[in-house]
């Protein structure tokens, strides 16, 4: 099989994200080609598969990708699969989503494609840093989270984290495993923030319906961080209009 990142005329174009195209190959090996605007969420996505791959994780396998080239792109396996229903959603996350978990890391922030940090915190205040230049208006908000930031223990050893987990990326594979898809902004950190981060997806007032356990105080604490941090993140660079204006009604305290 020659995959050269060339989109083939009798190509399929397919649902895609805001700055990518996606196309399924068919033919006797069939593929799933993706072609990216940034390169480096094309070097992330790649990096994450192969370490999914690797694992055998609940994730496409890589096939191919070039990361240098315009566009870069990624060459993964088709999945023949049904997104899992919004009501069952959290329920049949849980178990690919405790595979994603055990998965170690060596650093802390995206696998490739942007600066590796020593520690968690480091990351999270990089990632502050980045929403401050983006948004100066949000910096009051920053700022009280910089400071429940410092007040918080996150000595944790970094796992890996899909970032952005919502309906629509969970498939359902008949009689089969549960898939997860879109890995752009996979990165190593703490497990509660893809709670959190999925909490912000969902729309949800408040993010304590996702630890369902009886969470220690220090959870809960880092739970809420992250929810804010994460709501922070979509005041700031949000594309979709509706997103963003939740996220800086609840960032900000205003009604939409």
């Amino acid at each position: 099989m020659r995959i050269d990142g060339r989109v083939p005329d009798d190509a399929t174009e397919i649902t895609t994200g805001q700055a990518n195209r996606v196309w399924y190959i068919g033919g006797r090996e069939p593929y799933i080609l993706k072609h990216y605007s940034d390169p480096a969420r094309a070097a992330n996505e790649a990096a994450a598969l192969a370490l999914l791959t690797h694992h055998r994780a609940p994730s496409p396998r890589l096939l191919h990708a070039d990361v240098e080239r315009q566009p870069a792109w990624t060459a993964q396996s088709v999945v023949q699969a049904e997104p899992v229903p919004a009501d069952q959603f959290l329920d049949e996350l849980v178990g690919p989503l405790a595979a994603v978990h055990a998965i170690p890391g060596t650093h802390f922030g995206r696998l490739a494609g942007a600066t590796r940090h020593h520690t968690w915190r480091d990351y999270l205040h990089d990632r502050l840093n980045l929403y401050t230049a983006t948004a100066p208006d949000l910096a009051t908000a920053a700022a009280a989270l910089r400071r429940d930031l410092d007040r918080v223990n996150l000595e944790i050893e970094p796992r890996l984290l899909h970032h952005d987990l919502q309906p629509g990326h969970l498939l359902r594979v008949p009689e089969g495993p549960r898939l997860l898809l879109d890995w752009e902004l996979a990165a190593f950190g703490d497990p509660i923030s893809d709670l959190a981060r999925l909490a912000v997806r969902l729309r949800l007032l408040s993010p304590q319906p996702m630890l369902t356990h009886r969470p220690a105080p220090a959870d809960q604490r880092r739970l809420d961080l992250y929810w804010r941090l994460h709501l922070l993140a979509d005041a700031a660079l949000g594309t979709d209009p509706g997103v963003r204006a939740h996220a800086l009604a609840l960032t900000t305290g205003t009604s939409t």
